[in-house]
């Protein structure tokens, strides 16, 4: 089983202990801030589980009705996951919202404070083994899994403090009032989750610091005149880089061939291992740029 499978089983057990905890006292204490931090591991188990079959089908191999394989699943899971998140925010805004209009007074408040201590030290030992997954698979979906939980780990600390301000001072407008944050805060965060998903699926270019490593690649080979149709996507772990090289008429077949075979394993040295990366060299005996340029642009 890959890593990244492997992490979001993980993150999929400890979600599902935090559901049974904070929904418990969440309930019983009348806590907004306990309750949404309770809908937001719900949110998270789901969004978790939905990322292993994700991740589980992204990585199938090419077939007669997938071509170019599964990897786009990599992004439309981190969407999907930044949408939930939004609504889940919108949804404790509702709540809080709410306690202020209707005040309601909290109960079992040490019980309360128990059951967000725990669960801001496991979600801190969650967080420190996504970043851990994500920095070194370079994996979206564990990305945004790890953004996801980076913002519990501080919304538990958050709601802990109020919680302990609120036993020593009694006022319980401090509960709404954090709920208020904490929603604010996950639309916040959920917004680079969903942009960087869908910018992916819209096949946006590489980042220009990779496209200009490419670029100086091509430029240094000087069997290569020149080149013209520079063309770079990303979808999931899988890069799709490609371009027009003008060589010399006069070259043959085989030592172009060999040429482009040489410019594409330096390419590939730019990227980690664990991504694949799919390199189109189109070879030209002349610039036929302008020729096909009015196609190009359609």
């Amino acid at each position: 089983m890959r890593i990244e499978k492997k992490a979001t089983v993980v993150s999929s057990s400890v979600a599902a202990v935090l559901v049974l905890l904070k929904l418990t006292v969440g309930i019983f204490s009348g806590s907004i801030a306990v309750l949404a931090s309770a809908i937001d591991s719900l949110l998270d188990l789901t969004v978790s589980i939905f990322n292993y079959f994700a991740l589980h089908n992204a990585e199938k191999d090419p077939d007669g009705r997938f071509h170019f394989g599964r990897s786009k699943l990599e992004p439309l899971a981190a969407v999907i996951e930044g949408t939930i998140i939004s609504f889940s925010a919108i949804f404790i805004l509702y709540e809080a919202i709410t306690k202020i209009v209707h005040p309601r007074d909290m109960s079992h408040m040490s019980e309360s404070i128990a059951v967000m201590v725990a669960s801001f030290v496991i979600t801190g030992f969650l967080v420190f083994f996504l970043s851990y997954v994500a920095k070194k698979t370079k994996n979206m979906v564990i990305k945004a899994d790890a953004l996801h939980y980076k913002t519990d780990l501080f919304s538990n600390g958050a709601v802990l403090f109020a919680l302990v301000a609120i036993h020593y001072t009694g006022e319980q407008l401090i509960d709404p009032i954090l709920g208020i944050g904490i929603a604010i805060y996950m639309i916040y965060s959920a917004i680079p989750i969903v942009k960087e998903g869908v910018l992916m699926l819209l096949d946006a270019s590489l980042p220009k610091e990779e496209v200009k490593k490419i670029e100086e690649i091509i430029e240094n080979e000087e069997a290569i005149m020149n080149y013209h149709f520079l063309r770079t996507r990303e979808s999931g772990s899988h890069v799709f880089i490609s371009f027009h090289a003008v060589f010399n008429v006069s070259i043959s077949l085989y030592d172009a061939h060999v040429i482009a075979d040489r410019v594409e394993a330096k390419i590939k040295k730019i990227f980690p291992k664990d991504k694949k990366v799919h390199i189109l060299v189109h070879m030209d005996p002349y610039d036929d740029s302008d020729m096909n340029e009015e196609e190009e642009e359609w």
